[in-house]
């Protein structure tokens, strides 16, 4: 091989494997579209039944109106009477809130792709007690209805009908938050009140409530404490707050959260957003242990790292041994490696994903070994190939697997490929790979008596 010859071989190869980056760049596309028609899917059935749910709530209240007599002077001295109304109301959160639910998951199927769903069958334990204040500047106060609100994301998730009881009273619930508030929810009218009165209030609520894949809930009262179960094992805690306590097993999960006002902004958040959407929450979602979208996405950046591997292996074969390898056969070898992730994707989506990648694994190293044996003119030769191919192939799914000891385990992987490369390639003559000789000649030898004339 002329040492032009090296120099245009080097550029095709070069070339070739920054070409097979548009192979693998549609592929990716195609992992994203796959992903985009999952996310459909759960807006479709969420518009079918119920989105993500969010509680907040129930909140006490009290509008009232306030009537300002005053007497004016006109400018030929004549005095009137006025009255004036300010209508206004009172927002009161409870002293104590608690909450116990237990989320039953279920899966919907829409096409290829399955969502989780749940229902939620909770009790909420509140407790009110508050004095009505009495106008203190010469007003007459009026105190209109009191009401309880109770703010959900989608009432079409609620169940039956809920039973509310306030004070050991059954009592009936509206559709709505309440006049004051913009967001969906229910609200419980309650018995009239007058400036002075003190509310002592037990209110209890049954809610079933159906919802899609998240549940959220926001800590309103000065003292929240919230239990959730479930028998799904694979629970993600997320927003604003931590659980206190967790218990996670492949029988469900349980969890406690603890959570004071004093550690939390929901109350002036609930009474300067009137539909309810910055407040902070405490987040359960019932999530995949393996979202084969994600992984098959983290599995095609690798792409580029197979192929270049691949390539400089084949490079290097082919300076060592004389053997001649045409660059379309390393196109056909490169676009092979980029059809195991098309696979991985489309197969993952009708098996579980470690069986999807056993059987593209086995089908792209099988169809390399066949053909590298005729390229390389021996079964050895395409055999050892394949058997460095079937490493790569256990890296990266040790990779995909380890999420939290991706980049140590990657660059480890990096760190042993360079070494042995080095190793390899460390006595080659590289200047007399250019010559036309049949055997790069061998480095000379250090001896005892070097430096001698």
């Amino acid at each position: 091989m002329s040492r032009m010859t090296f120099f245009l071989k080097a550029l095709a190869v070069g070339f070739l494997t920054l070409l097979l980056m548009i192979p693998l760049a549609m592929i990716n596309g195609t992992i994203a579209e796959r992903q985009n028609y999952r996310e459909e899917a759960i807006e479709t059935i969420a518009q079918s039944t119920a989105r993500a749910q969010s509680l907040a709530g129930p909140v006490l209240i009290v509008p009232y109106t306030d009537e300002y007599t005053s007497v004016v002077t006109d400018e030929k001295g004549r005095q009137t009477l006025t009255r004036n109304k300010v209508e206004q109301h009172w927002t009161f959160f409870p002293k104590t809130l608690a909450m116990t639910g237990r989320m039953q998951p279920d899966e919907l199927k829409l096409g290829l792709h399955r969502v989780r769903v749940y229902e939620l069958r909770s009790q909420l334990q509140a407790r009110f007690l508050q004095e009505l204040p009495v106008a203190t500047d010469g007003a007459t106060r009026t105190v209109g209805r009191p009401y309880l609100s109770l703010s959900v994301a989608d009432v079409r998730g609620v169940v039956g009908t809920p039973v509310l009881t306030v004070n050991g009273a059954r009592t009936a619930l509206l559709q709505g938050a309440g006049a004051y508030r913009e967001d969906t929810g229910l609200h419980a009218p309650l018995a009239a009140a007058r400036p002075g009165d003190k509310l002592d209030l037990g209110v209890q609520l049954d809610l079933v409530l159906k919802g899609t894949e998240a549940l959220n809930i926001v800590p309103i009262a000065d003292s929240n404490r919230i239990t959730i179960d479930s028998a799904w094992p694979h629970p993600q805690f997320g927003g604003s707050f931590s659980p206190r306590s967790r218990h996670v097993s492949e029988k469900g999960f349980d969890a406690l959260w603890e959570i004071s006002s004093l550690a939390a902004s929901t109350q002036a958040q609930y009474l300067h957003d009137k539909t309810g959407d910055s407040m902070d929450r405490l987040r359960i979602s019932l999530v995949d242990p393996v979202n084969i979208y994600t992984q098959a996405d983290r599995a095609s950046k690798y792409g580029f790292l197979f192929v270049m591997l691949t390539f400089v292996g084949f490079f290097m074969f082919e300076l060592i041994k004389r053997l001649a390898i045409h660059p379309i056969q390393y196109g056909l070898v490169g676009l092979a490696l980029a059809i195991f992730f098309l696979l991985l994707i489309s197969l993952s989506e009708h098996m579980e994903f470690w069986i999807a990648y056993l059987a593209a694994s086995i089908a792209c190293i099988g169809l390399l070994g066949v053909y590298l044996s005729a390229v390389l003119h021996s079964a050895v030769r395409g055999a050892s190939f394949a058997s460095m191919l079937t490493l790569l192939y256990a890296a990266l799914y040790g990779l995909l697997v380890s999420e939290d000891n991706a980049l140590v385990l990657g660059s480890l992987m990096l760190f042993v490929i360079l070494a042995a490369i080095m190793l390899v390639t460390r006595r080659i003559d590289w200047y007399a790979l250019g010559n036309n000789g049949t055997e790069p000649p061998p480095l000379p030898a250090a001896s005892a008596g070097a430096g001698k004339p």
